[in-house]
């Protein structure tokens, strides 16, 4: 009942952040969702969202039986996936979990081995990556949005390092993508650029686009 009443909330938010001139510049955009999120962290109802979406990233997850899976450090107030990865990890020894290192300005990422109990440096941008330099291939991919729209499109941070890793991506045998989000970041529709691919699925903590 009270998450019900916080996601008819959000999807107001949602109109309300999104509903503006189709001209509107990314930027601008991207500054009102990152501050709407943030926001909304500290607000009544914020661990029931974070219960409902760690639930269906693990149904994500054993639904496509990926044993490796690559994910983010959260910042700006995005969804903590790390218990649910730990949990995912600790359920099969075989898988493995990793993290992106931004190894260089405007390049492809790559991505370190990560597990719950793994030492920590600070990377680029001040966001920890691995301190072993353990290089993995995701064969799935759990993508941070600050924005999403209903045909998968993602709007992000500006910097463009999923689109460069992805169209990089050794073999051309791209991994299954994955949008985590939540309800208050959804728009009608993004703004789009003629490389833009939408993700193959987005998760909120109400629902599987």
């Amino acid at each position: 009942m009270v998450l019900n009443r916080v996601l008819r909330s959000e999807e107001s938010i949602a109109r309300n952040v999104c509903d503006q001139p189709k001209n509107q510049p990314k930027s601008a955009l991207r500054a009102t969702l990152l501050a709407t999120r943030e926001a909304q962290s500290e607000q009544p109802g914020q661990a029931a969202r974070n219960e409902a979406l760690a639930l269906r990233i693990q149904d994500m997850l054993a639904r496509h039986e990926a044993r490796s899976v690559g994910f983010y450090w959260p910042v700006a107030g995005e969804f903590d996936a790390r218990d649910a990865l730990a949990r995912w990890l600790g359920a099969d020894a075989t898988r493995t979990a990793a993290l992106p290192v931004v190894v260089k300005p405007h390049a492809p990422m790559v991505f370190h081995a990560w597990r719950a109990d793994a030492p920590m440096k600070e990377g680029r941008y001040r966001i920890p990556v691995p301190a072993e330099e353990q290089v993995v291939l995701p064969e799935l991919l759990l993508i941070p949005c600050v924005g999403f729209d209903a045909d998968r499109y993602r709007l992000g941070y500006g910097g463009g390092y999923y689109d460069r890793t992805l169209a990089a991506w050794p073999n051309g045998a791209r991994p299954v993508t994955i949008g985590v989000a939540y309800e208050s970041g959804q728009c009608k529709t993004l703004p789009r650029e003629t490389h833009d691919m939408p993700l193959d699925a987005i998760i909120t903590e109400s629902a599987i686009y």
